[in-house]
């Protein structure tokens, strides 16, 4: 790898432009000079893109703008000593030490580390000191190359360890139950290579400072070390300083949290951790959600097999969702327009005709040509959208196993699934398979020479050839038998027989809220889908059964609250019963996870009986619903709407009644039905 700095990237003192704007492309111009970008304007566009969504103005009079640009062929650094400075946000006042950091989009992990070093060495007063100090580029280009060698690995690196902590006693105030506070602390930005180590790196040296047992998790754009899931179970509250999502953030679960952008973790540390101290003793304080964060969790600590397996399968599950949500309402859409019959000729329509030039004959749409034509298009779309619901289910099952290197072989696999017809379980057999084979490859110690080749070419290619080779020449045929032998046994089914499988869907549906018992019973129903649409109306009735008693719960939960018993439920509660009301009609079962977190052992069972009730009924009364997702605003993707409607009120009836009771008469002796409650971290999704 050639040097990230050169004496050509270097201005000092030099009049380049007074206001950041003009910094920016000034340095962006001479990256684009000396080769090192194909375009200084694109670059600089990138940049300041990245500057309006956050300005990069840190404490001490320094600025980093960044950004990952197509533009950019190497990775680089550029650097201006401003004389006088420019104002690039910081509360302190203008920078006078601008980096520019210019990383390729495709950046490789070795690249990415020693930026990662480069940041975190701008938190040392040394190093700023020896900036302004330094009397030529090659006196800045030799600081940079110093910092770069002797700066500590980052903890982002698989490698290294996470960041830990203090030996201080613990200032007063900032101890719980007579010892010194333990937080957990995850850092994120959007590039992943600057402020994400300063501010691990802020809040490590301030919770020494301050005497607190703090260990920090930067999540950097070349992958993380998680922390032990040890040391977060014993943690006391977690600070979240991020600009994105946190990856595994399901690991958290139940802690106070105190979340924050990045650049508070570089600006108020000591802020931070006083407050995450606070939130320990604090009931009302903000909890992380047992349903966070269900991307991936390739690099979480070791836990058990069947713990890892359940996060990959939320993950996949997770990603999944959006492809068969959007599609379902697509087709219903399709439905609504074109008409029932809009399947029998789709393709022909949309290939055929255009809005300048509609269909004249085999007119089944009760809106006409254009309603033909535009139900023809969502239909199309939609179908097309349903399509990628077993490869996007193995793809990123793989994702939540291996992170990114995963995803290409489990789409693979997940294909090769739905072209033998081993259809929703083979998707998942593939997806692990693949996400085993990338996690495992991406373990190997390979020669630095091959180490970029790794995660784009060579695990990609081995885990493909392992997982879906598996599939076709072995499992993909007995996992086919067993799909067609469910198909069998559900086309068996009469009677009796159809409700109690209702019952059983609709416990399933209530037991987690959103987690995996819950979306194991979504996604029996959304993949069995497409054979629903395509003629089999048991498989729709599957998917009524399972949309209606996902709304219970937080239906029940707004009925007992804000109209049976108000007096039983805190004022949270309350509040968030009448926004209950409108996620339960939109089929969003987590409008109920609030109730269920304060008391499991009374929300879940009552919630649970409620949704036997509705599932049975449904089952019972055959609704079908074409759609699978939308609750009541997809009304005209229901045959029997009104039944499907009794189903839900005679369901949330019984919860909402039932939770009142066991609220009212089920307590611990001494202890008021209101202020008896359970941590949110009772309740594991």
């Amino acid at each position: 790898m050639s040097e990230i700095i050169t004496p050509a990237l270097v201005s000092l003192d030099e009049p380049i432009g007074t206001d950041k704007r003009a910094v920016i492309d000034a340095l962006a111009a001479r990256v684009a000079a000396t080769g090192r970008a194909t375009d200084a304007a694109a670059l600089a566009a990138d940049a300041w893109k990245r500057e309006q969504t956050d300005e990069t103005g840190l404490p001490g009079g320094i600025a980093i703008p960044h950004a990952k640009s197509r533009a950019v062929t190497e990775a680089t650094l550029a650097f201006a000593r401003l004389k006088p400075g420019v104002d690039f946000g910081a509360e302190d006042g203008p920078a006078d030490l601008v980096f520019l950091i210019a990383a390729p989009d495709t950046a490789a992990e070795e690249h990415l580390a020693v930026l990662s070093r480069l940041a975190r060495a701008f938190m040392r007063e040394d190093f700023t000191a020896g900036l302004r100090g330094a009397t030529t580029p090659e006196d800045v280009v030799a600081l940079v190359q110093h910092a770069v060698s002797d700066a500590p690995a980052p903890a982002a690196k698989p490698a290294a360890a996470p960041v830990a902590a203090p030996t201080a006693a613990a200032a007063p105030g900032l101890t719980v139950d007579g010892r010194p506070a333990r937080i957990v602390a995850v850092t994120a930005c959007a590039t992943g290579i600057a402020h994400t180590f300063m501010a691990a790196d802020a809040l490590t040296a301030a919770g020494q400072k301050a005497g607190v047992d703090l260990a920090v998790e930067p999540q950097g754009s070349s992958g993380y070390k998680a922390l032990p899931q040890q040391v977060i179970d014993d943690a006391d509250a977690v600070i979240f300083a991020v600009d994105v999502d946190v990856r595994g953030e399901q690991r958290f679960a139940g802690k106070p949290v105190v979340r924050v952008p990045v650049k508070k973790g570089i600006e108020e540390p000591s802020h931070l951790i006083a407050e995450a101290v606070a939130a320990v003793g604090n009931p009302k304080a903000a909890r992380v959600s047992a349903s966070a964060g269900e991307a991936s969790t390739s690099q979480a600590a070791p836990t058990s097999l069947g713990g890892n397996v359940k996060r990959a399968l939320l993950t996949g599950v997770s990603y999944m969702i959006p492809f068969v949500a959007g599609g379902g309402l697509l087709i219903a859409l399709g439905f609504l327009l074109g008409g029932y019959n809009v399947t029998d000729n789709a393709g022909d329509v949309v290939l055929n005709n255009a809005l300048w030039n509609l269909p004249t004959t085999d007119i089944t749409s009760p809106l006409g040509p254009l309603g033909q034509y535009l139900g023809s298009v969502a239909f199309i779309i939609g179908n097309t959208s349903m399509g990628f619901l077993i490869p996007a289910l193995a793809g990123y099952i793989a994702f939540g196993i291996a992170d990114r290197p995963g995803i290409a072989p489990g789409f693979v696999a997940g294909a090769v699934a739905g072209l033998m017809g081993a259809g929703f379980i083979g998707g998942i057999v593939g997806g692990l398979l693949a996400g085993l084979a990338a996690w495992w490859l991406n373990q190997l110690n390979v020669a630095r020479w091959l180490r970029g080749l790794m995660p784009v070419v060579i695990i990609p290619l081995l885990a493909s050839i392992f997982a879906s080779g598996l599939m076709l020449l072995v499992l993909g045929g007995p996992i086919a038998w067993l799909m067609t032998a469910l198909s069998d046994w559900l086309g068996g089914l009469t009677g009796a027989g159809v409700v109690i499988l209702g019952v059983i869907l609709g416990l399933m549906m209530c037991f987690d809220l959103g987690g995996p018992i819950n979306k194991v019973a979504y996604g029996f129903a959304t993949a069995g889908l497409s054979a629903g649409l395509a003629g089999d109306d048991r498989y729709l009735q599957i998917m009524a059964a399972v949309m209606a008693a996902g709304m219970v719960p937080p239906l029940a939960m707004a009925l007992a609250s804000t109209v049976l018993a108000r007096g039983l439920f805190t004022e949270p509660e309350r509040e968030n019963g009448k926004a209950a009301w409108l996620l339960g009609a939109a089929f969003i079962s987590e409008g109920a996870i609030p109730f269920a977190a304060a008391d499991v052992f009374r929300v879940i069972p009552a919630t649970m009986l409620g949704g036997a009730v509705t599932g049975g009924l449904s089952m019972a009364f055959a609704v079908t619903a074409k759609a699978p997702h939308g609750g009541v605003f997809v009304f005209f993707a229901i045959d029997n709407f009104w039944l499907w409607l009794v189903a839900i009120a005679a369901g949330t009836v019984v919860s909402a009644f039932s939770v009142v009771a066991l609220k009212r008469f089920a307590h611990r002796r001494g202890v008021s039905p209101v202020d008896e409650t359970v941590p949110a971290a009772a309740l594991t999704a």
